[in-house]
């Protein structure tokens, strides 16, 4: 196989997995959240819910994320053909860099508060302590929507790639 047959490959990887990653967020915050007011009344059992929902996406979120981390290493060294001064030295480098910087500080946030506030929600709900958790939850859902925005950020930068091929 040639390395455009490679790197067309790796990129439709690349491209599928965050498709998963992207649209399941999305659909967890448009379509599982505000449906879960109407699948369960009782606080609780609703948290129970979108918490097992959750779980079972963040399987996908572990697989998509490290699949993402490991094309776009090879796609972003690739890009540069190896020569890492060009992330400082043309515009196509420097969007890469700030596509990857921003990646980890996504990456950092949303396991943060996925795993500190995840577990906390659900056992806030166990406990029928739904003011603690309101509070909880808003904190939260601002941590989730930044990580959403950033998402967005990141695949706006993977778009501007495109036409800034650095030399």
């Amino acid at each position: 196989m040639s390395i455009i047959g490679i790197l067309l490959a790796v990129l439709i990887i690349h491209v599928f997995a965050a498709m998963i990653f992207i649209g399941g967020s999305l659909f967890i915050w448009f379509i599982v959240w505000p449906a879960s007011y109407k699948a369960a009344s009782d606080e609780s059992q609703r948290t129970k819910i979108v918490g097992i929902i959750g779980r079972y996406f963040g399987w996908w979120t572990d697989a998509t994320v490290a699949i993402l981390l490991v094309t776009g290493t090879y796609l972003g060294y690739e890009y540069i053909g190896g020569n890492f001064s060009l992330l400082t030295t043309t515009i196509g480098g420097e969007i890469l860099l700030y596509k990857v910087i921003i990646v980890w500080i996504t990456i950092v946030l949303m396991y943060a508060n996925n795993i500190y506030h995840g577990k906390l929600i659900m056992r806030l709900a166990a406990e029928k302590k739904y003011d603690e958790m309101k509070r909880i939850r808003k904190i939260t859902h601002t941590a989730s929507f930044i990580t959403l925005g950033l998402l967005l950020v990141i695949m706006g930068l993977a778009v501007a790639l495109q036409f800034f091929m650095p030399s």
